[in-house]
């Protein structure tokens, strides 16, 4: 049980209705999860809106509802008002959780693109330094042993800060994670205490109907985490800085390869071999060490550097930085996987054009003998988007191969039909294997010397979703399964 008025205490409230005094058994905005007693708050979203429903709500037994809106009420029951009830939410689920976020050291990093990379590499670090560490982002949250399948990159804020005390429970000290323009715009991470703040990058994206309204916006909910936390951590090269960074409230440090960034990089090489590829450089400024990681590209080392920025501030020793680094991993974000001596084989997430041209040009750095790029398009979704992935991968691949991912509701076939259109647009080579099962067996099977191949889209996902059905599909596994069954040949 909780009491009413100890939950509104840090919100401005206007009691239209009822009284704050007494208690209450849940903390619910959530209509299918109405229990006696509980608090219910009023959630606009896309298709449902709490405010509309507050009769069925009211029935099941809710005795305090909390509206950014005047709704009717029966007589017995408390109604709240508030100016943003996505706003009152974060701040109420703190309070019923009982602030558990300052039982923590919270990291928030935020950016386009590097953010779950950042986070597991922050994580890495920590815990190779002996810290207990959360982790809450796009592929799954983690309190100590218990892995989480995530819905979004930044939950709701109940879930945020049942997280944040399943986390403190477990004895983590540290919870890093990963915050989205939107999970800031809706007011999901709010009143949250960032110890840290990270900025990785900022490019065009998630700029539309149902989500943000211009690039000027999407940069202003980028910069919202400044204004949230103690220190700031950003890359001070990206070309959108000041657009995210201005107006902070933190003390701020940057990242980058100029001479003017508080961690800078120097005398960046790229490391390939068989079954690696990788990179080392320079660090100084705040440090002085050199630094080898083994993951590829440039946009390795921001990543590498924001994680080391943020671990000085929890005293990890150069050693520790070191080892870590050379061995953490990111499931799904080039993450490369053994099959042969001779060429290179890696899955990663991308699963647009501006991802996967940025993929691809970091592997082409490498000069492999070859670059082969297997992928699919989502089902009933923009056509736009496979016309574009066809082009950028037509134009960067020297093969691609052409298969499914997600048809859902659409057949596998005119998906690829419109990733041809745009491969038409170029002269790249490609052929189409709709199984993608049968696809990868082609690529094993073709591999030369010196290839580097890329699984794109798929990452961390592990299923198929097909007519409104996922089916398990790892490519992990489908690697695994081709191997054995070549080996039996």
């Amino acid at each position: 049980m909780r009491s009413v008025s100890g939950l509104l205490k840090n919100l401005d409230y206007q009691i239209i209705n009822g009284t704050v005094e007494g208690e209450i058994s849940a903390l619910v905005h959530d209509s299918r999860k109405v229990t006696e007693e509980c608090m219910f708050v009023c959630i606009k979203g896309e298709k449902y809106d709490g405010h509309e429903h507050v009769e069925e709500i009211t029935a099941k037994g809710a005795r305090v509802l909390v509206a950014e809106r005047m709704v009717e009420v029966p007589p017995e029951v408390t109604l709240v008002l508030v100016a943003d009830t996505r706003y009152a939410l974060s701040l109420l689920s703190a309070a019923y959780f009982d602030y558990p976020a300052e039982k923590l050291k919270v990291i928030g990093v935020t950016g386009t693109k590097g953010k779950t990379t950042t986070t597991y590499m922050i994580k890495g670090i920590l815990e190779h330094a002996g810290y207990k560490v959360g982790l809450i982002g796009t592929i799954e949250t983690i309190i100590g042993d218990t892995h989480i399948p995530s819905a979004n990159t930044t939950p709701e804020s109940y879930l945020i800060q049942e997280y944040f005390y399943r986390m403190a429970e477990e004895g983590c000290s540290v919870c890093v994670m990963e915050v989205s323009s939107q999970g800031l715009m809706m007011h999901r991470t709010a009143g949250i205490p960032f110890e840290i703040g990270v900025f990785t990058n900022l490019a065009p994206d998630h700029i539309g109907p149902n989500e943000h309204a211009s690039f000027e916006e999407y940069a202003a909910c980028k910069g919202m985490l400044f204004k949230q936390c103690r220190f700031g951590i950003a890359n001070g090269d990206d070309a959108h800085f000041d657009l995210v960074l201005g107006g902070h409230t933190c003390s701020l440090e940057t990242i980058g390869f100029s001479k003017k960034a508080d961690y800078r990089a120097s005398g960046a090489e790229l490391i390939g071999r068989p079954g690696y590829l990788g990179v080392r450089y320079h660090i100084s400024g705040k440090l002085n060490m050199d630094v080898e990681i083994d993951v590829p590209g440039t946009f390795s080392v921001y990543n590498s550097l924001a994680a080391v920025a943020v671990c000085e501030h929890f005293n990890v020793s150069e050693e520790d930085l070191k080892e870590a680094l050379r061995v953490v991993k990111t499931r799904g974000r080039i993450e490369m996987i053994r099959v042969s001596e001779d060429f290179i084989l890696m899955i990663d997430y991308a699963h647009n054009a501006m991802s996967l041209e940025s993929l691809l040009l970091t592997l082409k750095e490498y000069q492999p003998r070859r670059l082969v790029c297997v992928f699919g398009c989502g089902g009933n979704r923009s056509r736009l988007r496979r016309y574009e992935m066809g082009e950028v991968s037509g134009r960067l691949a020297d093969l691609t191969v052409i298969t499914s991912d997600n048809p859902r509701y659409e057949e596998p076939q005119d998906i690829i039909d419109d990733i041809k259109t745009g491969m038409a647009k170029t002269d790249g080579a490609y052929v189409e294997i709709s199984d993608r099962k049968e696809a990868i067996r082609y690529v094993i099977e073709h591999g030369e010397k010196g290839d580097v191949i890329v699984l794109a889209g798929k990452g961390h996902e592990d299923y198929q979703e097909i007519k409104g059905k996922k089916y398990p599909m790892d490519e992990r596994e489908l690697i695994r399964q081709v191997l054995q069954e070549l080996s039996e040949i």
